[in-house]
């Protein structure tokens, strides 16, 4: 194992898509201690430390830019929530239903509109954060957070926060296109796992003084150990069902008579779910700070995270929005149109209409397999958290993001290895698989 890493150095060029995605990690990071003109960041901290709804899901995704009050406050959220935005409408609008259908050009257009539509996002949010915090003046019990308010102060926040995410966007696609791995994934993946140490540092302090016993540290470890092992499994698990291609001669040639197969995957959707599923039951508490009416204080506190009903309610919304992320991005019509225009067919199933409706009828048993896995996931930690009092730092969602990222990146590096060694796992073949390899 030792001996495969060494070979990483050998090859110039994974050397350098490496060394480069290193250092615009390195430069994101440096970034988020970048503080907004005309806030106290120190008043912000304080906030943040005793806030663990909304605003400590959100500081953890910015990889705690929030607490910093960064110019990378908004992170590369609204790039995300760009992305989701076109992948509805291109269902929706049959003009970007065919832009995308057009290849490389039509994916670039997409792209574009995408970047135009962060950068609205961004202005939009950028002027909801600097109410947010001229608001905190009245209601902070530290101190003012922002030293002199009015329009001048909004503006400047808006252009920092709106330039910060747009910078990230340029971040992301250079580590995609120079790099190694999907940049955007990664500049997540960093934010979350950059409060690591704090929180194992943390664990280790309540450990040393009593605050937690041995077992608890153990049902600590079995937990994180158990989940991880958990979403690897998952994440790479998928139903393959086999395709014949009819024999055809084409000149003097003869194509097709293989037989393959179409890997469905298990949880297609991905964090998608939880993220959504999170921003709505939170999306309360956060009216809440607004409308002070007795009803809508009521329903903030039944949708506390971690009592019964919410995680009710949770469940069911991210089941709901597997199967509807799912319908979004994969149309069983389209792959079995495609099936027959190319002389394939699934053995036993007549091509065409019935075709579409076998492949949807598995994708539907699969995907409730999926939401099941995904809510489980996310949930599990907060019980123990409610319930044992026994620290988890990334939580459900952010642990589905830190090991599925952590797959991808090590596929990619291991599909450049194999070009000139064996791989990470040593000779013989034995490579790992990424999450699209291994049958469920």
């Amino acid at each position: 194992m030792a001996g495969s890493f060494a070979n990483i150095g050998k090859i110039p060029e994974l050397r350098n898509r490496i060394m480069f995605t290193v250092g615009m990690l390195a430069v994101y990071r440096i970034g988020v201690f970048v503080t907004t003109p005309g806030v106290d960041r120190s008043v912000m901290q304080k906030i943040i430390a005793t806030n663990t709804g909304f605003l400590g899901l959100f500081n953890m995704f910015s990889g705690g830019a929030i607490e910093q009050l960064s110019v990378f406050a908004l992170g590369i959220m609204p790039y995300i929530s760009a992305s989701i935005i076109l992948q509805l409408l291109t269902v929706v609008i049959p003009a970007l239903e065919r832009l995308s259908k057009e290849g490389e050009q039509g994916r670039r257009k997409i792209t574009q509109y995408t970047r135009y539509s962060t950068i609205v996002l961004s202005i939009i949010q950028g002027f909801g954060i600097a109410f947010y915090l001229e608001n905190l003046n009245q209601s902070s019990q530290y101190g003012d957070v922002v030293l002199t308010t009015g329009w001048p102060f909004r503006l400047i926040t808006v252009i920092s926060l709106t330039a910060g995410t747009a910078f990230i966007m340029w971040l992301g696609e250079q580590i995609t296109e120079r790099g190694i791995g999907n940049g955007i994934s990664l500049i997540i993946f960093a934010g979350i796992v950059a409060g690591l140490p704090d929180a194992v540092f943390d664990t280790y302090q309540l450990f040393k003084i009593g605050r937690i016993d041995t077992l608890s540290m153990l049902m600590v470890a079995g937990v994180v150990f158990g989940v991880v092992a958990a979403i690897v499994y998952c994440e790479r698990g998928q139903r393959r069902l086999p395709v014949q291609y009819a024999k055809r001669v084409v000149g003097r040639k003869m194509y097709g008579g293989q037989t393959t197969h179409l890997p469905l995957k298990i949880n297609t959707a991905g964090v998608i779910p939880p993220l959504f599923a999170s921003s709505i039951l939170l999306f309360p508490a956060t009216l809440a700070n607004y409308i002070d009416h007795p009803w809508m204080l009521s329903f903030r506190d039944a949708l506390v995270p971690g009592n019964w009903f919410y995680n009710t309610v949770y469940v069911l919304f991210v089941i709901f929005f597997c199967y509807f992320y799912t319908a979004v991005t994969f149309n069983p019509v389209d792959v079995a149109d495609n099936m027959k225009k190319n002389g394939g067919y699934i053995p036993g199933i007549r091509p065409g209409k019935k075709t579409a409706e076998y492949i949807d009828r598995v994708l539907s048993r699969i995907t409730f397999g999926g939401a099941c896995y995904v809510a489980a996931v996310c949930v599990l930690p907060s019980f123990m958290q409610e319930s044992f009092e026994v620290p988890f730092y990334f939580g459900g969602t952010g642990l589905l993001i830190v090991v599925g990222v952590a797959l991808d990146t090590v596929q990619q590096i291991e599909s450049h290895l194999t070009r000139h060694y064996d791989g990470f796992t040593g000779p013989k073949g034995s490579r790992i698989r990424g999450r699209a390899r291994r049958p469920a």
